[in-house]
């Protein structure tokens, strides 16, 4: 199968924005339908149709009868928004790729790197039960009735617009006002990041290919800096020569902040290394091109440029100010 027409749902997000300027320029047919409020523009010769895929009347009407070679869902994160969109499309479709997430891998680890056979469990994270839980229903699609899918499982993947950090701008604001700035566990727990141009690659090399449906992919980049390293860089692009790291335990971040707890204790306290072998199998261009120290310059060079994205949250600053008093007095 070549795939020509591809219909991204969503499409302006820090991942998909790239996979869609990727597929462009591959000279694919590319459809957007997202609600018309997106981040990011579309490059030109992207056809952009409006509709609310949480709203099952809104998306039909926003498809209509159309057909396409590739279904890239990038917004669905509960088996019911699978479901609507198997309810809409499946005969329609040449192939239908899930963006699932490589959280949903065994947490904690038992081993790494983590491969595309490690089981599917995190029982840490809603939002990774969810997403296996999307995962299992397509597979059963797939075995039962021959659903053309294909599941592609990222890590942490980032552009200019968005800070992989707890606090984001905050810990960019902190840094600059010389305040010291929470990273979590001892800091030097090895983290995978790639970029979403790098990511684009090897998801524009599945589009429609054959041998892939059926299968998952572990699509994440080699590069694997400690959290320690990942502030430094961004101090160092955010122009901070002496930065202070105050290290505090997962857990005791997420009992002063508990939003904060499935995240990390579900992914970013692990170790993440995985083994790409199998993407790269397929997509033998795809690999890191860009390491965080030049992500990292991007990225604030890119808020700094754009005061609208220097978001400073006073909840969070004000939480980090009590978790380091709390350290500092238990030390």
């Amino acid at each position: 199968m070549t795939a020509q027409s591809v219909l991204f749902i969503g499409g302006t997000g820090t991942i998909s924005s790239s996979c869609v300027a990727a597929a462009v320029r591959k000279g694919f047919d590319v459809t957007v339908l997202n609600r018309g409020s997106g981040r990011r523009d579309l490059p030109d010769g992207v056809r952009e149709i409006i509709g609310d895929v949480r709203d099952p009347d809104s998306l039909t009407n926003a498809i209509g009868d159309a057909e396409y070679d590739v279904v890239a869902e990038f917004l669905a994160f509960t088996p019911e928004h699978v479901t609507t969109d198997l309810d809409l499309l499946e005969g329609r479709m040449g192939q239908y790729i899930f963006i699932s997430s490589a959280s949903a891998y065994d947490k904690p680890p038992r081993s790494v790197p983590v491969t595309e056979s490690t089981p599917l469990r995190n029982p840490f994270w809603q939002y990774s039960r969810d997403k296996i839980a999307c995962e299992d229903l397509l597979v059963a699609a797939y075995r039962d009735r021959g659903l053309p899918v294909t599941i592609v499982r990222p890590s942490h993947t980032y552009d200019r617009g968005l800070l992989p950090t707890m606090g984001h701008w905050t810990d960019i604001a902190r840094m600059r006002a010389g305040k010291p700035v929470v990273v979590h566990g001892d800091g030097t727990t090895l983290w995978t990041l790639t970029h979403a141009r790098d990511f684009a690659v090897g998801f524009t090399g599945l589009l429609g290919q054959t041998t892939a449906i059926g299968e998952a992919y572990t699509l994440t980049g080699d590069h694997a800096p400690s959290w320690n390293q990942i502030y430094r860089w961004l101090a160092d692009a955010a122009g901070v020569s002496e930065p202070e790291f105050v290290h505090i335990a997962s857990e005791t971040i997420a009992a002063f902040r508990p939003e904060a707890g499935p995240g990390l204790l579900g992914d970013k306290s692990h170790t993440a290394l995985f083994d790409n072998s199998k993407i790269k199998a397929l997509v033998p261009e795809f690999g890191t091109t860009i390491r965080y120290e030049e992500g990292a310059r991007e990225a604030v060079a890119h808020h700094d440029a754009n005061p609208e994205l220097q978001k400073i949250d006073a909840d969070q600053d004000a939480a980090f100010d009590r978790m380091i008093a709390h350290a500092r007095s238990a030390g």
